[in-house]
């Protein structure tokens, strides 16, 4: 599939990409060695920044509420920048992460930023100024990504490399509900009797929300793109996947300006990018499709923390012992209902699919002068645009 070029923005790889919603409809990319890059929808360098830390620019989101405001993490560090005039920082929020972020999400209204790193911990800081509201400690690994609700400004869902995925609210300090993706998998090779076959754990890197609120994707290790339904009361009542990459997949996202909003982009260490059509998924679908519900299951985390970054094939190191109470805890935290047949959505496959060449670093879908597009980010300075016109 031919794509477009966006050269000259960076002299090193760029690591993520964000869309502003507002009129002048900017892009900005950030690459490693700190450099912020902001670019118009023709594909023009506007302006370009390299932060006086040096550190890797790991996410960029512009304000929902305020298109001139772009937030950037980098190291332990939170810059907020003007991207009309991205001489430097307007403010820093220093120590915004306790150790190297990996994820920022801002919810709808611009009020509450969501920093997620390598500590294993979220924190949500209260804008403007930067505060912090709410410390949520329950990941024993590194937190690779993390999402608000849209409609639900106090809920948001975090994702890392402990295999967990747990929708929080912020009147609380532990999780509404925990899917622990290594016991979905588990139990999906019992299901189909492969009992010892070896996988690539399913370590999570990238969590959506679909702009209805109640549909997640999670992009894992082990090449599945993972799917969960809230249903009432914040209860997880469907989960299953979707197999999207034969390595790795790294990228999910929503997409919120096509027909319906359960479009999905995903991208993955096998250098694909596709795109797939979940309406008919059993999890988004409401109809029960007359598969039975399993009984609420109580799942337990592991309490331990990987010290090592980032690592394709590295499983989490094996969990220690937890106290009494905290087991109560966790159980009490993490009761979820879970459907079977996690694959049913493979049998559609993805409406578009084509081979990007690289291992993908990151996947944007936006419209660039009202046409809708991915731009994806890989191991080169540059980035690349592929046209969905005609979806």
């Amino acid at each position: 599939m031919a794509s477009r070029q966006w050269c000259e923005g960076h002299s090193t790889p760029v690591l993520c990409v964000g869309a502003s919603g507002g009129p002048e409809g900017l892009l900005a990319s950030g690459s490693e060695e700190g450099e912020v890059t902001v670019w118009n929808q023709e594909g023009t360098v506007l302006a370009s920044l390299r932060l006086p830390s040096g550190d890797d620019v790991t996410s960029a989101v512009f304000s929902p509420a305020a298109p001139g405001l772009l937030y950037v993490s980098h190291g332990e560090t939170v810059s907020v920048l003007d991207p009309r005039s991205l001489k430097g920082a307007v403010e820093e929020l220093q120590g915004a992460g306790e150790e190297e972020i990996n994820s920022l999400a801002l919810n709808e209204t611009g009020s509450a930023l969501a920093v997620a790193d390598d500590s294993g911990v979220v924190r949500v800081l209260g804008l403007p100024g930067g505060q912090v509201n709410r410390t949520l400690r329950r990941h024993t690994n590194i937190v690779s990504s993390v999402a608000f609700r849209p409609l639900r400004p106090n809920n948001l869902v975090s994702a890392g490399l402990d295999m967990q995925v747990m929708l929080w609210s912020l009147q609380k300090t532990r999780p509404v509900w925990t899917l622990n993706l290594q016991e979905v998998a588990e139990e999906e090779e019992r299901h189909q009797h492969k009992a010892g076959q070896l996988f690539n754990p399913p370590l999570a890197h990238c969590v959506s929300v679909a702009t209805c609120g109640n549909v997640l994707a999670c992009a894992a290790e082990d090449g599945r793109v993972h799917l969960m339904r809230v249903g009432s009361g914040s209860k997880l009542d469907r989960q299953g996947a979707i197999k999207a990459h034969s390595q790795g997949a790294s990228q999910a996202h929503f997409l919120s300006f096509l027909p319906h909003p359960y479009w999905l982009a995903t991208g993955g260490n096998d250098g694909m990018v596709a795109l797939w059509d979940l309406s008919q998924n059993p999890v988004v679908t409401v109809e029960d499709k007359g598969k039975p519900q399993a009984a609420p299951v109580h799942r337990r985390r592991p309490n331990a923390r990987a010290k090592a970054k980032l690592q394709a094939q590295a499983k989490p190191q094996q969990a220690k012992e937890e106290t009494k109470k905290e087991r109560e805890e966790v159980e009490e935290g993490s009761s979820v209902d879970q459907s079977p047949g996690t694959e049913e959505a493979l049998k559609s496959g993805p409406k578009l699919s084509f081979s990007h060449g690289d291992k993908v670093n990151w996947v944007c879908p936006t419209l660039l002068r009202g046409e809708p597009s991915l731009v994806v980010a890989d191991q080169s300075p540059n980035l690349s645009v592929y046209s969905l016109a005609g979806l």
